[in-house]
Parts: C-alpha cells; structure tokens; sequence
C-alpha cells in the first residue's frame, strides 16, 4: 500500500513537471476577461428578470 502510494506521488510529481504554468501577465488578463465577462452575463440576467417582473406584474 505503502508503496503505490509512494509511487503516485511519484508520478504526479512528474506530470506537474510537465504542467505549462502562465506568467503572471496571462494570469491577470486571463482574471480580467473572467471578471468583466461575468459582470456581462450578471447584468443580462438581472435585465431580464427585472423586465420578467415588470411584465408578470403588469398581467397581474
């Protein structure tokens, strides 16, 4: 047991190796793109629910 696990940590130890990481300027464009495109997709939610209100409202 002792030694799969030995042997795990092994091989993850070589595939993280093998990891291409980001610099830390693709990191920040890449959280600004997150950012604002979840800020877009909240405010179009948050339209169409507020129009949804409005119109439920006004039927009833």
């Amino acid at each position: 047991m002792i030694a799969k696990i030995k042997e795990f940590v092994g091989d993850v130890s070589k595939e993280m190796k093998k990891v291409s990481w980001p610099t830390r300027a693709q990191l920040k464009e890449s959280t600004t793109i997150v950012v604002v495109t979840t800020l877009i997709f909240t405010a179009f939610i948050y339209l169409i629910d507020w129009v949804m209100n409005l119109a439920i409202g006004f039927v009833f």
